[in-house]
C-alpha cells in the first residue's frame, strides 16, 4: 500500500497546486481592477503596464504573507 499512498499524496499535491494557481490568477485579476479603480478615483491615468505591475506586487505580497504563517520549524 506504500506506492498507492505515494500516488495519492502526489495527486493531492498536484490538485492543491492547481487550485492555488487558479486562486492566484483570480486574485491578480481582482487586484488589477482595484488598482485601476483607485487610480481613477484619484484622478490618475497610469499606463496599463504600471497598473499590472502594481497589482502584481500587491497580489504577490499577499500570497507570500498568507503562506509565511504556515512555515513552522519541525523541532518546535
Amino acid at each position: 500500500m506504500g506506492i498507492l499512498d505515494a500516488f495519492g499524496s502526489l495527486a493531492s499535491s498536484l490538485l492543491a497546486g492547481i487550485v492555488m494557481l487558479a486562486f492566484a490568477i483570480l486574485s491578480l485579476f481582482v487586484t488589477v481592477f482595484v488598482v485601476d479603480a483607485a487610480a481613477s478615483i484619484a484622478g490618475l491615468n497610469p499606463a496599463d503596464g504600471f497598473v499590472v505591475l502594481g497589482a502584481t506586487i500587491l497580489a504577490g505580497t499577499a500570497i507570500l504573507a498568507g503562506g509565511v504563517g504556515f512555515a513552522q520549524p519541525e523541532g518546535e
